[in-house]
């Protein structure tokens, strides 16, 4: 469902896609590295939380997250980065062993009025658990595409 240029983003567009399992040692892994809470590393002090057990960091969500983006719906040569998201929320825990995709709706597109060569299309995306439940939501996620065909200089 990989979109290639500005002209294949269309408002209502919706797109589910990727799988990756949340892996126990890369929780650990990264969370020693990135986010060093109790939460994410130690068990015992998990266990007593109210969590009831480790769980992934959000970052880490996010992470994952921007990697299906980036296998399944963005094109690497027409994307242009993004300025940023609006809202990211954290809306459940990821634990290790859950397996995650992720939805995107298209909900605005524009072009660019300083670059003709550009769009930007604002997206929602979700995180969604096995169980079916959003574990994320970044609201208002901004990317910036090339046109297939640019107005000439």
């Amino acid at each position: 469902m990989k979109r290639s240029f500005f002209e294949d983003y269309h408002v209502g567009d919706v797109a589910e896609f990727g799988e990756v399992a949340v892996d126990a040692a890369a929780v650990h892994e990264f969370a020693s590295a990135y986010d060093p809470q109790p939460i994410h590393l130690d068990p015992e002090a998990a266990a007593a939380s109210p969590y009831r057990g480790i769980i992934a960091s959000g970052w880490q969500t996010a992470v994952l997250t921007m990697r299906m983006l980036i296998d399944n719906l963005l094109d690497a040569n027409a994307s242009l980065g993004s300025p940023g998201i609006g809202r990211l929320s954290w809306l459940r825990p990821v634990r290790p062993g859950d397996v995650l995709r992720a939805r995107a709706t298209v909900c605005a597109t524009r072009r660019s009025a300083s670059k003709p060569d550009r769009g930007i299309v604002t997206i929602e995306v979700e995180t969604i658990n096995a169980r079916g439940e959003v574990v994320m939501r970044a609201e208002d996620w901004v990317a910036i595409v090339r046109l297939r065909d640019p107005p000439a200089p």
